[in-house]
């Protein structure tokens, strides 16, 4: 495959998911320095809470805008497969942050509350910012639902289940944590307000903890989608079947005997197949037609690699 194509099909994969983390970034960093002044004008635990969410997502879109950075390199002569993977790598990385610089801070504020609670004040500040909070927050998801959403259309799935299976962690960590904060500036509301209704630190101490376990399980969920991908994850079985179809339907292929496709970055595959040739050619000729269809195959938008072999008469056709 010549540079100019690897280059453009770079380009087209992560201009959207570059834009989608942008987005959050600027959002997520205006609205942290909000939250922080307004937790120590308060004294709110939920507040500190949500201030701790923020600037763990800010340090999280820098990883992964490094992610989208590393990942976007092409093949080389000691990684022929490419960078793909730092994508998840550096999504790691970010998740990490997520659950130490946010759940656990969260947490422990909200604990240490409890033991020695602090009265708030200025109530009024702290839902101007929250709100303020909110529409930003709002701004970010929407890019992400956006992107989301048009591209699960492309396959004919659902938002919820493109993102938590998509190949793509950026999207899949912009569009987690956006919800997340949505949810915990929420839960941060109520703590607030029934802290100013009843006089008691409890509900805010407890809101701040229940911001700390929201951010844990999104930090758990996406490590375990990163972990996945990092060690091999196929796809799924209606994309094998359509690949499958695809081969079969190419006139040098009479038929195929095995097909491996594996992830090796954000929608880019390696692909593996054992095939039998149209004809019966001599040996020569069936080898150069082979690494034609190999170069063709690596000229489409999602296969990094394509790797054919020689099926035997004796084994089984796969169907599509």
């Amino acid at each position: 495959m010549s540079a100019t194509a690897v280059s453009e099909r770079r380009s087209k994969q992560v201009n959207g998911s570059l834009l989608t983390v942008l987005v959050a970034f600027l959002a997520n960093l205006l609205i942290a320095i909000a939250k922080s002044v307004a937790a120590a004008i308060t004294s709110s635990a939920s507040m500190l809470a949500e201030a701790a969410h923020s600037w763990a997502d800010a340090g999280n879109e820098i990883f992964l805008l490094i992610a989208d950075r590393r990942s976007d390199r092409g093949p080389d002569s000691r990684h022929p497969m490419g960078f793909g993977r730092e994508a998840y790598v550096w999504s790691m990385f970010a998740a990490f942050g997520l659950f130490t610089a946010g759940a656990v801070v969260s947490i422990w504020h909200g604990v240490h509350q409890l033991i020695e609670p602090e009265e708030a004040t200025n109530y009024l500040v702290a839902y101007i910012v929250l709100a303020i909070a909110f529409v930003l927050e709002g701004i970010s998801f929407i890019q992400a639902m956006t992107q989301s959403r048009r591209l699960a259309a492309t396959q004919d799935r659902s938002v919820p289940s493109y993102v938590a299976n998509t190949s793509n962690p950026t999207l899949r960590a912009v569009f987690a944590e956006d919800a997340a904060a949505l949810i915990g500036i929420t839960i941060a509301v109520i703590g607030i307000a029934l802290h100013q209704i009843t006089g008691s630190v409890v509900p805010d101490a407890i809101g701040s903890i229940l911001v700390g376990v929201l951010l844990a399980v999104v930090a758990v969920f996406l490590i375990d989608r990163n972990r996945r991908f990092l060690v091999g994850e196929v796809v799924r079985p209606e994309v094998r079947q359509h690949v499958l179809r695809e081969l079969l339907a190419r006139p040098e292929i009479d038929r195929i005997t095995y097909l491996h496709l594996e992830f090796v970055g954000p929608a880019r595959l390696y692909l593996v197949a054992s095939v039998d040739m149209a004809g019966d050619d001599v040996e020569h000729n069936v080898a150069v037609r082979l690494r034609q269809v190999e170069r063709e195959l690596e000229e489409q938008e999602n296969i990094e690699e394509a790797v054919l072999t020689l099926a035997t008469p004796d084994e089984a056709s796969l169907t599509p």
